[in-house]
C-alpha cells in the first residue's frame, strides 16, 4: 500500500483512553532501569508464557519498550495483549495505543462496544466502570485521515478492518507514529492510533467514570465516580 504524501502532523493533546477498572494498573515496569530487567520482569509476571505475547515482544524493537516511568505497564500491555482479530489500524501481530481527542469521544467509542455486548447477551442496559488515562502522544508523523472518509472509504468501513490494518501496518513499517482519524461513533470526534509505544508519554490516571448504554439507544451516559 502506498502512503499519501503531505498528510502528516502531530496528535491532539491531551488524549484520553478509557480502560475498564476491572483491570487495575500494576506497576511492573515503573521502576525498571534496563531492557534486560524489563524482559526479566515480564518473564516473572508470566507475560512471556503466552506464545503470542512472546512473539509480539520479539517484533517490538527494544528501543520501543517502555519502562522506568509511571504507567509503563499499561502502555506495554496495549501493544502485547492484542485481540486475535486485531483492531482498526493494527493486525494481531502487534497492538497499538488507541485514544480519543476528547473524553466524550472516548466514551462513545467504548459505549459502542458495550452496546454490542449488551445486545449479544440480551441485557436491557449495561454499565461498566473505567479509568481515564490521559497521555501526550509525541511526534509529527501521524498520518492524518480526519475529514477524508470519502477518500478512504475502505479504511472507514464499519464492517471490516482489513484495509485499515494494512494501512496502519504500512505506516508502522515506514517508521510513522500512527494514524489520526474520524470517530465513527461520535460525530465530529477524532481518534488516534499510536503505533509506537515510545511515543506514548506522560500517561496519568485521571478520573474514574461509569459508562452506561442501552442496546436500542445511541445515547451514552457518562457519570464521574467519586475518588
Amino acid at each position: 500500500m502506498t502512503l499519501p504524501a503531505g498528510r502528516y502532523g502531530p496528535a491532539p493533546h491531551p488524549t484520553h483512553r478509557l480502560i475498564p477498572s476491572q483491570f487495575p494498573p500494576i506497576g511492573l515496569f515503573d521502576t525498571v532501569a534496563t531492557a534486560a530487567d524489563a524482559a526479566a520482569v515480564m518473564e516473572l509476571a508470566g507475560w512471556t508464557n503466552d506464545r503470542l505475547v512472546a512473539d509480539r515482544l520479539r517484533r517490538l524493537p527494544e528501543a520501543e519498550w517502555v519502562y522506568g516511568r509511571a504507567n509503563a505497564s499499561v502502555v506495554m500491555a496495549s501493544f502485547l495483549h492484542v485481540p486475535l482479530q486485531g483492531a482498526r489500524f493494527n493486525g494481531a501481530e502487534l497492538g497499538a495505543w488507541y485514544a480519543a481527542a476528547s473524553l466524550a469521544t472516548a466514551a462513545f467509542e467504548v459505549g459502542h462496544h458495550l452496546r454490542r455486548e449488551a445486545a449479544a447477551t440480551g441485557l436491557p442496559r449495561l454499565a461498566r466502570r473505567y479509568r481515564d488515562y490521559a497521555a501526550r502522544l509525541a511526534g509529527d508523523g501521524f498520518l492524518d485521515l480526519r475529514g477524508a472518509q470519502a477518500e478512504w472509504p475502505a479504511v472507514y468501513r464499519r464492517d471490516s478492518h482489513a484495509a485499515g490494518q494494512r494501512l496502519g501496518e504500512t505506516v508502522r513499517a515506514a517508521g510513522g507514529d500512527g494514524v489520526l482519524y474520524d470517530s465513527l461513533r461520535h460525530a465530529g470526534g477524532a481518534c488516534i492510533a499510536a503505533l509506537r509505544p515510545s511515543q506514548v508519554l506522560q500517561v496519568t490516571q485521571a478520573d474514574h467514570w461509569e459508562v452506561t448504554v442501552e442496546p436500542g439507544s445511541a445515547k451514552v451516559r457518562l457519570h464521574r465516580l467519586a475518588a
